[in-house]
């Protein structure tokens, strides 16, 4: 889901970074007031290992587009959508600045995409179904947080060739619609989400152990 420059116009990740910035705002200040001093190295463990699942990418045919696991549910579950977008900007942040994996303008859609529609996505999922099987929930939360975050960049790479064309009407920035790219990108991360669910499931269950 790492996103190169140049495949988002400045029509849509302009705004982005508009409300990535409010969105992080708010997210330092609550973090701020909940985060305990106990889980902070937990945190920085979990997300080291999301850093290195990141690095382990798959490229698509769209010139620089990849596929991988990501950690966004067991972040989500463990900490909640709050620092888990944090997280998650931070790793996407490092690795576009450091290692030019992904574009410093597209940062702003894939921290909205990823860093809050994934953890957003398995926090609910996980709430729905928890009632039924609690580890057939996480599963599913970290499986779905993938899925709804690939759907998401894919809305928004889509709507390119709506939004920004030049007099002729050819595409200026990312040249495939929606029929396309959804596909594209989801059904790939689906395959992903199996393992994204198993991540879940053990990194909670290994925390939980621990606990005891």
């Amino acid at each position: 889901m790492h996103v190169p420059d140049g495949f988002i116009g400045p029509r849509t990740w302009l705004p982005a970074a508009a409300l990535a910035g409010v969105s992080t705002w708010f997210a330092l200040r609550r973090i701020r007031q909940t985060m305990q001093a106990e889980a902070i190295p937990t945190l920085g463990v979990i997300t080291a290992c999301s850093f290195g699942l990141m690095l382990i990418a798959v490229p698509l045919p769209f010139g620089g587009a990849t596929v991988h696991a990501t950690g966004v549910g067991l972040l989500a579950l463990r900490f909640g959508v709050t620092t888990a977008y944090l997280a998650i900007g931070l790793v996407l942040a490092l690795q576009a600045f450091l290692l030019g994996d992904g574009g410093v303008t597209s940062l702003p859609v894939s921290a909205l995409c990823l860093g809050l529609g994934g953890p957003l996505t398995a926090v609910v999922t996980h709430g729905l179904l928890r009632r039924v099987n609690e580890r057939l929930a996480r599963f599913v939360a970290g499986w779905s947080a993938t899925v709804v975050a690939a759907l998401l960049t894919a809305l928004v790479l889509g709507l390119q060739p709506l939004v920004a064309v030049d007099a002729a009407g050819e595409p200026l920035f990312f040249p495939f619609g929606w029929r396309t790219v959804v596909p594209a990108l989801v059904l790939p991360h689906a395959v992903v989400g199996v393992l994204e669910g198993l991540i879940t499931v053990m990194g909670l269950d290994r925390w939980r152990q621990e606990e005891r």
